[in-house]
């Protein structure tokens, strides 16, 4: 995570550097959603039919190599635009297999009673890197340039593949399921999480945060400088808390008791993030936003965690590879997400553009508290 950070950072400013162009920037960044849309289903049916401690180390070794390559034309100077695009794809079409084997597989480390516990944890440390891998991006590409940034990302990645060879656990490949066609498995896992209602509601409440949370944070910079004046500065600090929340909320998500009802504080910690989207919504001192970017923060990871765990657990052994899958999907709906958001936005203004997001995610939680009751006995 560590090396992933850092590459959004680096990636993006050395899009900027070649061409100077907003919209190319933007589409380099987000490069990585086609592929997670198009493959996670096809990645969440291997975690299931393979090895899956496999299938992370070979997608960590190929983003590994992607960076180191893309080193390699900076200093040699035939890099460009297409280039950075191409390799934010690749990282996509990675992400799509690696992430589901990676949520898949933790039942296997910890047991069935840790799940929530344990993937919260790992949250944590996805939070502290999310945290500070921007800014030793940042660092290492001020002192000493972009090619040893990339070269510096590729040697983390690759220490996670070397690291990923002490852990001796085996995929759970099953034979009959192994000659199966691959879009009769897939289908079998989108059939199976349709017809199990606190998965599917789980799924729908991760979509709608997705598109309203997540997507919010797209049009972050607008606000800055629209609504305070500000620049890369004032975002910067706002990025940062929400990285604080992230790394708090993951935290006390680990430290979860087994009696504690988590379906109540999954919809807590997704109305958290409702009211900071609204808080910030229409306030104007700075210090309230940094306020609200906390909690929010706090919110989305306590969800992230929360929803994730109980996914896994509701699922049975030979279909969790397909449910993180499908639920791996969301992240490449976010980019999308905020298509209408800022839409919305440059015909009307930011604040009513926030409004609708903080609004329908309000609702999501409270028809679902109202109308999934289950959710709350988890």
């Amino acid at each position: 995570m560590a090396g992933i950070n850092m590459q959004m950072l680096a990636r993006g400013q050395l899009a900027w550097e070649l061409t100077g162009d907003v919209f190319l920037v933007a589409l380099v960044s987000s490069g990585f959603a086609p592929p997670i849309l198009l493959f996670s289903l096809f990645g969440g049916t291997l975690a299931d039919r393979w090895n899956r401690r496999r299938m992370i180390q070979y997608s960590q070794l190929v983003v590994s190599l992607v960076a180191g390559i893309v080193g390699v034309t900076i200093v040699t100077g035939v890099v460009n635009i297409w280039i950075l695009f191409g390799a934010a794809l690749t990282q996509g079409f990675c992400w799509s297999f690696m992430m589901p084997a990676r949520q898949a597989i933790i039942p296997q480390l910890v047991g069935e009673r840790e799940i929530t516990n344990a993937i919260a944890l790992n949250a944590s440390g996805m939070a502290l890197m999310t945290l500070s891998g921007p800014g030793l991006g940042g660092l290492a590409y001020s002192a000493f340039g972009p090619a040893t940034t990339y070269f510096v990302m590729a040697a983390l990645m690759f220490v996670a593949f070397v690291l990923m060879t002490t852990v001796n656990v085996e995929g759970v490949p099953v034979e009959r399921r192994r000659r199966e066609n691959m879009f009769s498995s897939i289908w079998d896992g989108l059939k199976y999480s349709y017809g199990n209602p606190t998965i599917f509601v789980l799924l729908l409440l991760t979509l709608a945060t997705t598109m309203t949370s997540q997507s919010f944070r797209q049009l972050m910079p607008a606000q800055v400088d629209l609504i305070f004046g500000g620049g890369p500065t004032q975002l910067g600090i706002l990025m940062s808390m929400i990285g604080v929340g992230a790394l708090l909320g993951s935290l006390f998500m680990a430290g979860l008791s087994e009696n504690m009802k988590r379906g109540v504080v999954l919809l807590v910690a997704s109305g958290l993030s409702a009211v900071a989207i609204l808080v910030s919504t229409y306030v104007t001192v700075f210090l309230i936003a940094i306020f609200a970017m906390l909690v929010l923060g706090i919110g989305d990871s306590g969800r992230r965690a929360l929803n994730s765990g109980l996914l896994l657990e509701q699922a049975d052994a030979e279909h969790r590879g397909r449910v993180m899958g499908i639920y791996m999907l969301n992240f490449g709906l976010r980019p999308i997400g905020a298509i209408p958001l800022g839409i919305l936005a440059e015909r009307t203004s930011i604040q009513l553009a926030f409004a609708v997001a903080g609004i329908l995610l309000a609702v999501s939680v409270i028809a679902t508290w109202v109308f999934a009751p289950f959710i709350r006995r988890l």
